[in-house]
């Protein structure tokens, strides 16, 4: 698909893959080629689920530090929104996406990983979002998400701090969710989406945006939102498929209507 970002598709799976030698720096191009990749891992019905994975080494060190080291707050006011709303776009794919990690996942690579569903992370690997150090704060997310995911007081610890956090820490703070040998982590990824593989796909996209979109509003307007979509969901083929199986003690044969 591109010339860093590409993606491929087998059994169901669609795996973003990065591939910017030697620490898959997030750069302009590369911004703009996830921003491709989720859009063609959500327009593919072939596509039941998805993995960001940065190969065997490295998952994604951070921005390109280069290209942006001369920029003025002009320039970055222009770029910025660009930047956070392309991975964006990885958090809006209406299926399952995991990030499968290895090596680092460290300030622009922390916050692709941010944008997805569910991390699983190499037992030797790093995470953090380390702008701290270079005057800035993370600006494609690290703030928002890893607050909502990991709590306010953790959040700034690590923002403010820049430090790392190995596997162990990430697992017991929630920002990874499992913790596997690094030659593990891509099998490990496609195992935990595997159940998703022949789910009923309108009900698991409903099912993420009730969550998401939840997350931004009070309580009783995600209960509203809530409500919405569990309703629509009779509409589906799914549903009546789900409910018939249920009641003649069969297994489901979700088409995805």
């Amino acid at each position: 698909m591109g010339e860093f970002v590409r993606l491929e598709t087998k059994d169901g799976i669609g795996t973003i893959r990065l591939e910017r030698p030697p620490m898959n720096a997030l750069n302009t191009q590369v911004q703009e080629e996830l921003r491709a990749a989720a859009a063609a891992a959500t327009a593919d019905p072939e596509v039941r689920a998805v993995i960001v994975y940065g190969g065997e080494k490295v998952f994604a060190a951070g921005a390109d530090i280069k290209e942006m080291a001369d920029m003025s707050y002009v320039d970055m006011a222009e770029r910025a929104a660009d930047l956070s709303s392309a991975l964006g776009a990885i958090a809006r794919i209406p299926k399952p996406v995991v990030a499968a990690i290895t090596g680092y996942a460290l300030g622009g690579g922390c916050e692709l990983a941010l944008a997805c569903d569910w991390r699983v992370v190499a037992e030797d690997a790093k995470l953090g979002q380390p702008e701290i150090k270079l005057g800035i704060i993370p600006g494609a997310g690290g703030t928002q998400r890893l607050a909502r995911l990991v709590g306010p007081a953790r959040a700034k610890d690590l923002v403010m701090s820049g430090r790392m956090v190995d596997a162990e820490e990430a697992l017991r703070i929630g920002l990874a969710d499992r913790v596997v040998p690094a030659a593990e982590v891509y099998a490990a990824a496609a195992a935990l989406v595997k159940p998703f593989l022949t789910g009923p796909v309108q009900a698991l996209r409903a099912a993420k945006q009730a969550v998401d979109g939840g997350l931004d509003m009070d309580l009783n307007s995600g209960l509203a939102w809530e409500s919405q979509l569990f309703a629509a969901l009779f509409a589906t083929d799914d549903r009546r498929e789900g409910m018939a199986a249920f009641v003649a003690k069969r297994k489901p044969d979700f088409t995805g209507r």
